[in-house]
């Protein structure tokens, strides 16, 4: 049984149809409509096995579940040079924002001394998808124990029209807030963002419950009108 008919067999049209409004820059035609929790069983059943490493090796993938279920098997890969090298290999494939924001492989959180000079070349990046998973997994790992201010500098300074990667810095710099308020809170301050993403990087901030009351009512001060 290929991939494709693993998907098929758990078809859901009325979730399809909720689905394609949602990721609207691709082929709706390219969409079966099949459910997350069922598309990471698919993936935990193959991981590992011969048909996975034909199918991770197949690109590009004709449908949206089909690159989604490959960056789930990516992400279960334990050894963190296959990893990367599958990961790599992906990256220039991703034309969409769930496909992007669904997968972090579990191997980086023990590397994040190898895995920091990729998160930079990703974030160079001018494929838009490939930037925002560099930012995100800049995210993922490093606003915790490993955070350093200068890698704020990452996101604030990269720069495009492309409306997921701006609310890709966007999300970043909220949840840096949220996170590291102190480091972060000047780079708001300073305005250094660009106007839409600066406001929306407070909207979000303001939506989290990890920002205190005082916190919020500070960044509400700093939005922009030069919109």
């Amino acid at each position: 049984m290929t991939i494709y008919d693993r998907l098929i067999k758990v078809q859901d049209l009325k979730y399809r149809k909720f689905q394609i409004p949602l990721v609207p820059n691709i082929n709706s035609n390219t969409m079966i409509g099949v459910r997350t929790p069922d598309m990471r069983k698919i993936a935990n059943e193959i991981s590992g096995s011969p048909e996975a490493k034909d199918f991770l090796a197949t690109l590009p993938h004709k449908y949206y579940e089909e690159n989604l279920i490959h960056f789930f098997i990516v992400s279960m890969i334990k050894d963190f040079d296959e990893c990367i090298s599958a990961v790599e290999k992906f990256l220039p494939y991703i034309d969409c924002w769930p496909v992007c924001d669904q997968s972090s492989p579990k191997v980086f959180k023990k590397n994040h001394e190898r895995l920091l000079p990729y998160i930079k070349k990703w974030i160079s990046s001018k494929h838009v998808y490939t930037a925002r998973f560099g930012m995100r997994m800049l995210m993922n790992e490093f606003l915790g124990e490993d955070f350093k201010p200068e890698y704020l500098e990452l996101v604030a300074s990269k720069k495009g029209d492309d409306y997921y990667l701006k609310m890709m810095i966007a999300w970043y710099f909220a949840t840096a807030l949220a996170k590291q308020y102190d480091a972060t809170l000047p780079v708001i301050e300073k305005h250094r963002l660009e106007p839409w993403t600066h406001n929306k990087a407070i909207q979000k901030a303001c939506e989290s419950f990890r920002v205190s009351d005082e916190h919020k009512e500070y960044l509400k001060t700093l939005k922009t009108d030069k919109l």
